[in-house]
């Protein structure tokens, strides 16, 4: 019998209904056992978040320090001929509870040698935090077979209110003025072709897994505009959450301080050069459209477009 071990963690409860979908035709396999691993925080995370909380742990998300989690409910010598690891986004790097369980022994040992396939929830900027997730994979010795992203539905300029808006109120339309925030829920029950080709590749023999068993399904969508915006966003997030982490401990009153003039930046940021980075690279598109067309294919893989 084949053995396939889900890895996630929900805070909002989407991402839990995206695996479950995903999972769905693996658990309709007699031949496929699935078990579940859900990720606890020592501490939960609250939801919704009250506003300064949210921010007091961006550097530690940001430079993946682990935060301690409750006793992971699995047994660590099984082998499983492959892992769904699912996780959210946040401050464009895997979410702080993703991060801990991968600094853990039982991470490093039951990744090691075992394929991988990732499956991310998230507003829209997904790119560096699966970079830094595939580094961290490779770091203890799994192997990444493919990769699914998806994104809200709302586009990228109305999801800079209605995701902060859902974070801090706990709903997905607080108002009626404002967009839904989250994946579409049909994109979510359409999300059961990644768990079918995968199930058809796990029942079709018992030789290890080896190649991508998404390609051509639409795994993910690569926006070309936000790969620029990405990597000047990391850069700054890496700079911030040391300067922030150097500043005080995450409850101390020193770092509350300092977010509060971070979050004043980050919001002139995003009003200002934001924007004015959008026009430049509009008006430089055609300059870069050879190199844009190499990132996207190398963000897009191994799934694909």
């Amino acid at each position: 019998m084949r053995q396939v071990l889900v890895v996630h963690y929900s805070q909002t409860g989407q991402l839990s209904r995206l695996v479950n979908a995903v999972c769905a035709p693996l658990q309709q396999r007699a031949d496929i056992q699935v078990d579940f691993l859900a990720i606890e925080p020592a501490q939960p995370y609250p939801f919704p978040w009250p506003f300064l909380s949210f921010f007091r742990i961006f550097p530690e998300t940001v430079l993946m320090r682990p935060q301690p989690l409750k006793p992971l409910a699995v047994d660590p010598a099984k082998r499983y001929d492959l892992i769904i690891l699912a996780y959210q986004v946040w401050f464009l790097t895997p979410s702080l509870p993703i991060t801990s369980f991968l600094a853990s022994p039982e991470a490093a040992q039951l990744l090691r040698d075992t394929p991988v396939v990732t499956v991310i929830g998230c507003r829209n900027m997904w790119l560096m935090a699966q970079e830094k997730l595939k580094t961290r994979l490779s770091q203890l010795g799994a192997r990444l077979l493919d990769n699914v992203a998806l994104t809200d539905a709302c586009g990228t300029a109305a999801s800079f209110l209605s995701t902060p808006l859902w974070m801090f109120t706990g709903r997905q339309k607080p108002y009626s003025w404002v967009p839904r925030a989250g994946i579409d829920d049909a994109e979510i029950v359409a999300s059961s072709r990644f768990g079918e080709a995968i199930a058809q590749r796990l029942s079709a023999d018992a030789l290890p897994l080896a190649e991508p068993m998404l390609q051509g399904l639409g795994a993910v969508r690569v926006d070309e505009k936000l790969i620029g915006s990405e990597t000047v966003g990391n850069r700054s997030f890496q700079l911030w959450s040391r300067l922030l982490a150097a500043i005080g401990p995450q409850q101390s009153l020193r770092r509350g301080l300092g977010l509060v003039v971070y979050v004043a930046f980050l919001l002139c940021l995003i009003i200002t050069v934001v924007p004015l980075g959008a026009v430049l690279k509009k008006l430089l598109a055609p300059v870069f459209k050879a190199r844009t067309q190499r990132q996207k294919a190398y963000f897009a893989g191994p799934s694909g477009e």
